[in-house]
């Protein structure tokens, strides 16, 4: 079990699939939402968290006051725990389960116009994945008008993988590490049309 942090649902536990996933601690999903708080993207945001898991990002959003999220999880076993979550917290009209490969997603997403855009991102895939295929998921996010212009882009890796390559439409700003954890902050590149 894991527990959500702060906000609303602050305390309460979420369950966590028996394997197949690293769950964010609670030491660097603290860190990640102070940052995110400072910055003012939470409140009334579209969130997007992307390698769910058992979705405790996305509902640590929920839970401070994101309108929307969606979990795009591919494990079945996981989606179902995700599902689960998001039922006991009594969340189902504000988060979304997406059972689902990320790339297949994301690519949807960018080639559908029209939706409203996305204000927060997180991506906290396995740590094996291949950086082609984190280059390509961050590549469909950087899709105009996928993100909004404010949007903040939250990538977590292992601190021995190299720093994501980021394609033009993203912008690094800050990177922290928190022992084996490397968390990678981007913005919409402002410098394009």
């Amino acid at each position: 079990m894991t527990r959500i942090v702060a906000g609303t649902f602050g305390g309460r536990t979420i369950a966590v699939p028996a394997q197949g996933t690293r769950p964010t601690s609670e030491r660097v999903r603290e860190a990640i939402f102070s940052r995110l708080v400072h910055l003012d993207v939470l409140d009334g945001a579209r969130v997007l968290d992307l390698y769910a898991g058992s979705g405790a990002l996305g509902l640590e959003a929920a839970s401070r006051g994101a309108a929307e999220v969606v979990l795009v999880e591919s494990a079945r076993k996981a989606a179902d725990v995700a599902r689960r979550n998001v039922v006991s917290l009594g969340l189902r009209d504000v988060v979304h389960v997406v059972a689902d490969t990320v790339e297949r997603f994301a690519a949807q997403a960018a080639a559908a116009p029209g939706a409203r855009p996305y204000d927060l991102v997180f991506l906290d895939p396995p740590y094996d994945l291949a950086d082609d295929v984190l280059v390509a998921v961050l590549g469909h996010l950087a899709t105009p008008g996928l993100l909004d212009d404010g949007a903040v882009v939250v990538v977590e890796r292992s601190t021995r993988s190299p720093e994501p390559a980021w394609p033009s439409g993203l912008a690094p700003f800050s990177r922290k590490d928190y022992g084996e954890t490397a968390v990678h902050y981007a913005e919409p590149n402002p410098r394009l049309p």
